[in-house]
């Protein structure tokens, strides 16, 4: 299964302005907040990023964000050469039949793009 998510960066610029932490701690966990941070502010880019790849993954899924999948159910990291992985809990790879999880983001000035593979057990 493949989930791909095309975000507006200025778009999320405009919501991390208005909103500020809240608009962050609604779609983000505390280490991708952690992930996200400059020294001054936040990497608008990266949070774009983010948010591309957990759209991404409901898409993959099928089910989108909502009942059955909420943002802070899914956990964006690094690896140690700094690539973006992306995880959900025990309980959620049973529940949705995953062997693995694959995630690719990318960003230019004006969108992030994500793009996720779900490898299932079947």
């Amino acid at each position: 299964m493949i989930g791909v998510d095309l975000t507006s960066i200025k778009r999320i610029e405009s919501l991390v302005k208005k909103y500020g932490i809240v608009f962050l701690k609604k779609i983000l966990n505390d280490d991708e907040i952690s992930l996200v941070k400059n020294k001054l502010d936040f990497n608008i880019h990266r949070i774009a990023g983010f948010f591309a790849a957990k759209e991404a993954l409901s898409k993959a899924l099928g089910c989108g964000i909502g009942k059955d999948l909420r943002f802070h159910d899914i956990h964006i990291h690094k690896n140690c050469n700094g690539a973006p992985k992306v995880s959900l809990s025990p309980t959620l790879m049973k529940k949705f039949n995953i062997k693995s999880i694959h995630l690719s983001i990318s960003h230019d000035r004006d969108y992030a793009v994500a793009v996720v593979q779900i490898i299932t057990l079947d």
